[in-house]
C-alpha cells in the first residue's frame, strides 16, 4: 500500500507539471493500485484464518473476492479515463513538455516494475491469487506507463497533439482487458474450477506410483480454493483387505500428494472390488 501511494504521488506530480491527459489517465489508474492493495491486505488477513465450525474448509476463497474487486475497480478506472479523454479528441491541446514531469513518471514506472515482479514471485511461491493479481496489475500499469511516455514524447516531437488523448483511450482499453482477465480468473476459482491439465496429470502419476496394493482409482475430482488444492477420489481395494491395510495405502497416497503439491487437502473414499464402478478408471 505504501509503494502504491508513492507511485500515485509521483504520477500525479508528473500530470501537474505536464497537464497531459495521457499522464492523467496513468495517475488515475494508480488510484486503483492503492485500493487494490488495501483489498488484498484485508483478503489475506481473512484467508489466513484457520477453519472453524462455520467454515470447515477454511477462509482461503477470500482472496478471490479481492481479485474480483480489483478487476471491477480497474474497469471503473478505465471508464473514467475514457470520459476524460474523449472530449480532447475533437479539441486536442498541447501538453507542457517538461523533463521533470517525464522523469517522475518514468521513476514511478520503474518502482512498479520492481515491486510487481516481487509480488508476482511471492504470489506464486505462496500460491496466493490476491498477490498474483496485484503483481499482474502492476505489470499492466508499467506497460501502459511506457506507452503513455512514448506517446507524450511523440506528440511533442511531431506536433500531433491528438496523440495525447488518443493514447489515453488506448490505455483505458488495455486496462479494461486487464480487468476482464482478473475477473475471469477469480470467478473461475469461485466456481471451483479444476486444476490445470499439467497438475492433474501429476496427480494421476503420483496416485499410480504410490497406490501399491490397491486395484484402481476412479472419480478423481480437483478444485482450488486460494492456496489450497482439494483432491478427491475413490480407491478400489480387494474385498478381503483389512481396514488397517487400506488405511496404510491412503496414508501413503496423502503423503505423496502433500509433499509434491504444497497446500493439498486429500479426501479418499475406499471401496471393495465388488462395488467398483469401472468407469473413468485410472488403472494402477
Amino acid at each position: 500500500m505504501l509503494v502504491a501511494l508513492v507511485v500515485l504521488g509521483l504520477k500525479y506530480l508528473a500530470y501537474l507539471l505536464t497537464h497531459s491527459v495521457a499522464l492523467y489517465s496513468d495517475a488515475l489508474e494508480s488510484i486503483i493500485n492503492v485500493a487494490a492493495s488495501a483489498a488484498a491486505f484485508i483478503a489475506l488477513r481473512v484467508a489466513a484464518r484457520p477453519a472453524d465450525a462455520g467454515h470447515p474448509y477454511g477462509h482461503t476463497k477470500a482472496e478471490y473476492f479481492s481479485a474480483v474487486a480489483e478487476g471491477v475497480l480497474i474497469v471503473l478506472a478505465a471508464l473514467s479515463i475514457i470520459r476524460e479523454a474523449v472530449p480532447h479528441l475533437s479539441h486536442p491541446q498541447a501538453a507542457d513538455f517538461t523533463v521533470a514531469g517525464l522523469a517522475l513518471s518514468g521513476s514511478a514506472s520503474l518502482i512498479n516494475a520492481v515491486w510487481g515482479q516481487y509480488l508476482t514471485r511471492l504470489g506464486r511461491q505462496y500460491r496466493s491469487p490476491a498477490l498474483i493479481a496485484d503483481g499482474k496489475h502492476m505489470f499492466s500499469d508499467v506497460v501502459t506507463s511506457v506507452g503513455v511516455l512514448t506517446g507524450v514524447i511523440l506528440a511533442q516531437v511531431t506536433g500531433w497533439h491528438i496523440l495525447d488523448p488518443l493514447l489515453a483511450v488506448l490505455v483505458a482499453l488495455n486496462i479494461l482487458w486487464s480487468g476482464y482477465g482478473l475477473v475471469r480468473e477469480s470467478v473461475s476459482g469461485l466456481m471451483d474450477a479444476a486444476v490445470d491439465p499439467a497438475m492433474e496429470q501429476l496427480i494421476r502419476m503420483l496416485v499410480s506410483e504410490n497406490a501399491a496394493g490397491a486395484l484402481e482409482v476412479h472419480d478423481l475430482r480437483t478444485r482450488h480454493a486460494g492456496n489450497v488444492t482439494f483432491i478427491e477420489f475413490h480407491l478400489v481395494v480387494p474385498g478381503q483387505m483389512t481396514v488397517e491395510e487400506a488405511h496404510h495405502i491412503c496414508d501413503r497416497l496423502e503423503e505423496a500428494l502433500q509433499v509434491a503439491i504444497e497446500g493439498t487437502n486429500v479426501l479418499i473414499h475406499v471401496e471393495p472390488q465388488e462395488m467398483a464402478k469401472h468407469h473413468g478408471v485410472l488403472v494402477l
